[in-house]
């Protein structure tokens, strides 16, 4: 199948984060069709395998199927493929994909696994469920942009907040601070702790970044209330349960609730997945660099808990995440869709050395 033209059709199929389940069924017929076994596990993720299905290592590369809403036209344009999800994160996927089914019967050494994950823009629940029910993976690749000559280590940590301040409605006139007010006066208490917090701390992967998503105010006439939905990205040496510590309310009539929270997370570059693709990349005259991103993957999910070797890679401008101007450069496409043939490759050759050298 043509590479873009993949992409292309993957595009044109909504799949909001819940509406995931028309992509899946199209990607199965599509891996099947290429010579990859695919199916639907319980939790509604695609599971495709290719490379060579009996070798007793597996590599798995975990992308993810949903985006976020926004309807973006599907065109190609001055050499781009616009689209919802271009980059995040179906191009990735579709690259996973595509590799995959280039060395599929003709690589020996390595059990490729290729996942496309429901609901990662909501609260991880596809990869929560691979958490639970997968043995953990010899590496791991997640499919997320990293631009084709980028090698993704870390994610920064996530903690959800949702603040709420009731209070009996009182007369515009009065000196009564308002539910508004309470809920400006926390949010800038809240900014001035982080700013405690950061003194010292340089680059952006290292200190807390809080971000105000939503601020409602509502009465019934007898009570008004304010509602914020606040978001604080977390650097490695602050797990949730210590941020929680100090965003306790304050009064009785406050309440915080914490709805999602995952945990920063940051791979070694000493492994053998790392080595393939600086590899490749050189091979494909690309100038590898390492990237820590300041927002949140699958990759914070999996990473603590199957403790193996992982990067996130994967086409596309990060900066174009959820945006109106969502689109991949089809010629950066096409070149991961070859560094990642030719990582998995490198990788089916180191494992067949380690064999032959641990059985001399």
């Amino acid at each position: 199948m043509p590479d873009v033209g993949f992409l292309e059709e993957m595009l044109r199929i909504p799949s909001l984060s819940g509406r995931e389940e028309t992509l899946a069924r199209f990607l199965v017929d599509r891996m099947e069709q290429v010579g990859m076994m695919a199916t639907l596990d319980d939790a509604g993720n695609v599971v495709g395998i290719g490379g060579d299905p009996e070798a007793d290592r597996t590599i798995l590369l975990l992308g993810h199927m949903d985006t976020v809403p926004g309807r973006i036209p599907v065109r190609r344009e001055a050499g781009r493929l616009y689209g919802r999800g271009a980059v995040d994160a179906k191009g990735p996927l579709a690259a996973f994909i595509l590799a995959t089914a280039r060395i599929t019967g003709s690589i020996k050494g390595i059990r490729v696994m290729v996942i496309g994950a429901v609901e990662e823009e909501a609260n991880g629940r596809g990869a929560h469920y691979l958490r639970r029910s997968l043995a953990p993976p010899d590496t791991v690749i997640i499919g997320e942009p990293s631009g084709w000559e980028g090698i993704t280590l870390g994610y920064k940590g996530l903690l959800r907040m949702m603040y709420r301040w009731e209070s009996p409605v009182a007369h515009g006139a009065s000196d009564h601070q308002t539910p508004a007010e309470k809920a400006v006066e926390y949010w800038d208490v809240l900014r001035r702790k982080a700013s405690h917090v950061n003194q010292g701390r340089i680059g952006q992967f290292d200190r807390i970044t809080p971000s105000l998503r939503g601020l409602r105010t509502e009465s019934d006439g007898i009570h008004a209330w304010a509602e914020m939905d606040i978001v604080l990205r977390l650097p490695l040496d602050m797990p949730p349960a210590r941020v929680k510590e100090f965003l306790v309310a304050r009064v009785p009539d406050e309440t915080i609730a914490f709805p999602y929270a995952e945990p920063a997370y940051r791979a070694s570059k000493h492994t053998a997945v790392v080595r393939a693709f600086l590899r490749s990349i050189r091979a494909s005259s690309g100038r590898p660099r390492f990237k820590l991103k300041t927002g949140t993957s699958d990759m914070n999910v999996v990473g603590p808990v199957w403790n193996c070797p992982m990067i996130a890679y994967g086409p596309g401008d990060s900066d174009l995440d959820h945006t109106p101007n969502e689109h991949i450069e089809i010629a950066e496409f096409e070149r991961s869709v070859n560094v990642l043939e030719n990582a998995l490759q490198l990788l089916a050759e180191s494992r067949i050395l380690a064999h032959v050298e641990n059985h001399r």
